[in-house]
């Protein structure tokens, strides 16, 4: 009785859709799943509580009472993870991992002496991180305040001259040399492919990946 239903049924091609509205919702069912424990798998690392007043305070000192900590603090993740004995394959040491002669030329033009500059002490480090961001996002224009920051960050990462060599290319190029994402992000003023990639991710991840997993430290940008 039922066999010339299911034969019209098969012919008419429906059972096609059927079959790909269910794939279609198996895979929005795994995708939201996968995207759940990717959520899950980034967590404020249990010693970044440790640590969180030294940051506020160091940004509030740099930044103002609207300092942005969330992404001050994604930042700080996102160079060691909030450990104090963090040393790079090149030799960036401390939880800013500042390389020795950055540390000694920060140190310098803030007039501290030899002994109290201490990239390994984690006080030092968060100060001179949130301090030197400020530094280097008063020295970079945009047209708002998170490019500007993106711009900061990856001259944090590679060098304030990248940063003005990147804007300056873009800029013959016909792109927006005041907007990181989408602009000056697209550009290669002569770095090498992986230093450029790993440039291009680090705004990237602590901004857009990291920083709301600090919302609740305080402001963002």
């Amino acid at each position: 009785m039922m066999q010339p239903a299911i034969d019209k049924f098969m012919a008419s091609g429906a059972w096609l859709v059927l079959l790909l509205l269910r794939v279609l919702q198996v895979a929005t069912m795994v995708a939201a799943f996968s995207g759940a424990m990717s959520t899950y798998a980034q967590q404020v690392p249990s010693a970044a509580v440790r640590y969180r007043a030294d940051l506020v305070r160091a940004a509030h000192a740099h930044w103002g009472l609207d300092a942005p900590i969330a992404a001050l603090a994604a930042q700080v993740h996102q160079e060691s993870g909030w450990n104090p004995s963090a040393v790079s394959k090149v030799g960036a040491v401390g939880m800013g991992q500042f390389m020795p002669g950055t540390a000694t030329w920060w140190c310098q033009i803030n007039d501290m002496p030899p002994d109290q500059c201490q990239p390994r002490n984690p006080v030092w480090a968060l100060q001179a991180l949130v301090g030197y961001d400020k530094w280097l996002y008063d020295r970079v224009r945009s047209t708002d305040a998170r490019n500007r920051m993106a711009f900061a960050l990856s001259a944090y990462n590679g060098g304030l001259g990248w940063v003005n060599r990147d804007k300056l290319l873009a800029s013959s190029k016909g792109l927006d040399p005041l907007v990181w994402f989408g602009s000056v992000e697209r550009v290669n003023a002569g770095r090498g492919a992986a230093n450029w990639r790993e440039n291009r991710a680090y705004p990237q991840r602590i901004l857009q990946i990291l920083q709301p997993l600090y919302a609740h430290w305080g402001p963002g940008i």
